[in-house]
């Protein structure tokens, strides 16, 4: 007889409704990747180093070249002087950078801090540690941290607390004063704080990405993780890396080895290529995808779904409750099925979802022929 370590985790969400679009022929507006390819000079390097001999194993810590260009990235975006050597680790995509995270720093019995809809690693995560989730809703419908309750929930045994900003689902953005509130909150405490900001170049209408590596006392204790894969629009790719500083990325290392201990060689030295010879790419990204946001809501604006522009990310939530009455996993399924359009759910990211809630979430990092495929089954319904 199996026992489960996670008898009440099933295939998650997003493996589900991009199977069922396969399977349906349907639109993938679901799952977060796009359908155009990364640059192709970036393609042109991974060519360059695979067939020049790059196919060992990188260092641990991701190759010296790479984690040079992100101290500078790092330096210039953020105004945060970072130890290439000590407080930067490449990982195999965000996924396992949080994970490591996790590991590195929740044992038993340690309260996790984290907010609904939350990215639906974060909770098996921490139980794999021996860790207690503890889930606070976002406050609907601007999807923003109630910092009462947070203050209200924090205790002796609270180790961490995870926050997401650009938020993925909801597209939510973190400001200056939230970073401030978070700061009074632990402050004295001895709370580590695992900052996902992978979505760091998506924040439109003029805002500023608030990285924990932007404000000095959080930067002492936060690991701040970061994906190349979602910057380069190369998904597949399951390249990331963490910025921490070199106490935490000391511990956060031990569990980075016997995961994967590296990661692909010949990519790391491309993309370092990359940074240093393109830097323009990661500056011109907020107003590349504002625009497909600006097009695919131009194109759903007529039809009978309500929405706020996303602020970040490149997802767009919308509520259907004029559309149907539908629970959301059933009207996704039926839209896959019956309408040949895929989107997702927000009740998986939740502990306890919302029974009024009518939101699901669609993915506008597509082409633009994409977009319009999918706002023309929208405006029918």
């Amino acid at each position: 007889m199996v026992q489960s370590k996670l008898p009440h985790v099933g295939t998650t969400i997003f493996t589900v409704m991009t199977r069922m679009a396969q399977q349906h022929g349907a639109i993938n507006l679901s799952q977060g990747f796009p359908d155009f390819d990364c640059p192709a000079y970036l393609r042109e390097r991974v060519v360059h180093h695979l067939n020049n001999r790059k196919n060992q194993y990188a260092p641990m810590t991701g190759v010296d070249q790479l984690r040079a260009e992100i101290a500078n990235k790092v330096n210039t975006l953020y105004h945060c002087q970072v130890d290439m050597d000590q407080e930067i680790t490449v990982t195999s995509g965000a996924t396992e950078a949080l994970y490591d995270a996790i590991q590195a720093f929740v044992s038993d019995g340690d309260e996790v801090i984290m907010f609904d809809p939350a990215y639906d690693s974060y909770d098996p995560s921490v139980r794999l540690a021996g860790g207690i989730p503890v889930h606070l809703p976002l406050t609907r419908p601007d999807y923003c941290i109630d910092w009462q309750l947070l203050q209200d929930s924090i205790s002796d045994k609270t180790r961490m607390i995870i926050i997401n900003s650009p938020h993925n689902p909801c597209g939510s953005v973190l400001t200056s004063a939230d970073l401030d509130q978070l700061a009074e909150l632990i402050r004295d405490r001895k709370i580590i704080v695992l900052s996902d900001e992978v979505y760091e170049h998506m924040v439109f209408d003029g805002g500023i990405h608030q990285s924990v590596l932007r404000h000095a006392e959080l930067r002492e204790k936060s690991i701040a993780v970061f994906s190349f894969g979602k910057t380069y629009h190369a998904t597949g790719w399951k390249a990331a890396y963490c910025v921490a500083p070199e106490n935490i990325m000391s511990e956060f290392r031990k569990i980075h080895q016997f995961v994967t201990f590296t990661s692909t060689s010949f990519i790391q030295y491309a993309i370092a290529d990359f940074m240093r010879d393109c830097p323009e790419h990661h500056e011109d990204l907020p107003a590349f995808y504002q625009k497909k946001r600006d097009t695919f809501n131009e194109l759903i604006s007529a039809s009978r779904l309500t929405f706020t522009p996303s602020a970040g990310t490149y997802f767009q939530c919308v509520d259907y409750s004029e559309v149907s009455d539908l629970p959301d996993r059933e009207f996704v399924d039926w839209l896959c099925q019956e309408k040949k359009l895929a989107a997702i759910p927000l009740s998986p990211f939740y502990e306890n979802a919302p029974a009024d809630s009518r939101m699901i979430r669609f993915c506008f990092c597509k082409d633009d022929s994409t977009l319009k495929q999918a706002a023309d089954i929208i405006c029918q319904l």
